[in-house]
């Protein structure tokens, strides 16, 4: 049952979404002579000049139409999953390219691991949705080319390979946390034992590896690494992941460690006053971005949610609401002070608002 404090507030953004972003998206926001979305409109809702056509962004939107309800939204979750393949999937392999050009030409062959993460995840939403065999075939074969073409030899992955497939980046924290989001979607229709065993050992790895111990964060960047940081959105993000499926990851270090992580980074990364995540912390605690982005607001109302904290929650949505969502869409990014810093609406965020507004819904 929805507390009180932020009842209200909920179903106010909920409409929002239904009513603003999802018919904005399918409309203003998606480029017909494409086929594709534009990459982002700009306040007043008019599609930005596009460089370029990524394939995570196609997939980010395909994965929030194919979870829209409704036979518009699932028409429209159709023609995404079909401009997915036909732009973005290399035919001899089970690669997916980063981006095309305006005209639909290849523009960048990396294969980077944070495109193909979100490609099981959609094609994992999309086949629950549809039932559409393409699209279970296509997770599962993605999942093999990772497993298969950017494993790093220790348990985790490469961040990108070059597209003759040799590495150009080695493992970060959150293409590999994307990949994870994306395995359990993919438990959920297809080889649930094996998906299982894969974010066990994962969630392993990012312990051995990124898990600061003084701070109980998982850094952006292995132990170690040069200018490493912590970006608190991150934490509250993880704390999510494993809510998600606690079975699978019973007894391991990382479920003990990030809820301390996330308290760390809330009295650290959270303004008392507005409630807002700043983008980024060093591991001593020092302030590196202050920067407020709305993914890490959408990030830290699904952890205030999940975590039942609900007082906290209903200050945190009222802000969010108030500083973040305007009646045409959304603000980007904003300075501490609440100066907006980006005035593009990128069509990868409303991913972040479908993730956070149906943890308020459960």
């Amino acid at each position: 049952m929805k507390h009180a404090a932020w009842a209200d507030t909920a179903a106010e953004l909920h409409r929002h979404f239904d009513t603003v972003i999802v018919p904005l998206w399918r409309a203003r926001g998606f480029d017909a002579r494409m086929g594709l979305p534009h990459e982002a409109l700009d306040q007043s809702g008019a599609p930005m000049p596009d460089a370029r056509y990524r394939a995570m962004a196609c997939a980010r939107q395909l994965y929030v139409y194919a979870r829209v309800a409704g036979e518009e939204a699932s028409a429209h979750a159709a023609r995404l999953f079909d401009a997915l393949l036909r732009y973005f999937h290399d035919g001899n392999r089970h690669a997916w390219v980063f981006s095309v050009d305006a005209l639909g030409q290849v523009q960048d062959a990396t294969q980077d691991l944070y495109s193909h993460a979100f490609v099981v995840l959609a094609c994992a939403t999309y086949f629950e949705r549809s039932r559409d065999a393409r699209a279970l075939q296509h997770m599962l074969a993605t999942a093999r080319w990772v497993e298969e073409r950017f494993g790093d030899g220790d348990g985790l992955y490469h961040a990108a390979l070059g597209a003759d497939g040799a590495p150009v980046k080695g493992p970060e924290q959150n293409p590999i946390m994307h990949l994870t989001e994306a395995y359990q979607a993919a438990a959920l229709v297809a080889e649930p034992i094996w998906f299982a065993q894969a974010l066990r050992r994962i969630a392993e790895g990012v312990a051995r590896r990124f898990l600061d111990p003084q701070t109980q964060c998982i850094a952006e960047l292995p132990l170690g690494s040069a200018d490493n940081r912590i970006e608190p959105g991150h934490q509250f993000e993880w704390y999510s992941l494993l809510h998600a499926m606690p079975q699978v990851y019973e007894g391991l270090a990382l479920s003990a460690a990030v809820p301390r992580g996330c308290a760390w980074a809330r009295a650290r990364g959270v303004a008392p006053d507005t409630a807002g995540v700043c983008a980024a912390l060093d591991l001593s605690g020092d302030m590196r971005d202050a920067s407020q982005r709305i993914w890490a607001q959408t990030e830290y109302a699904r952890y205030l949610a999940l975590a039942a904290e609900h007082q906290a929650l209903g200050r945190q949505l009222a802000h969010f609401k108030n500083r973040f969502l305007h009646a045409g869409g959304w603000r980007e990014v904003l300075d501490a002070d609440g100066a907006l810093r980006r005035a593009d609406m990128p069509s990868t965020t409303p991913y972040h608002l479908m993730t956070a507004y149906a943890a308020l819904r459960a």
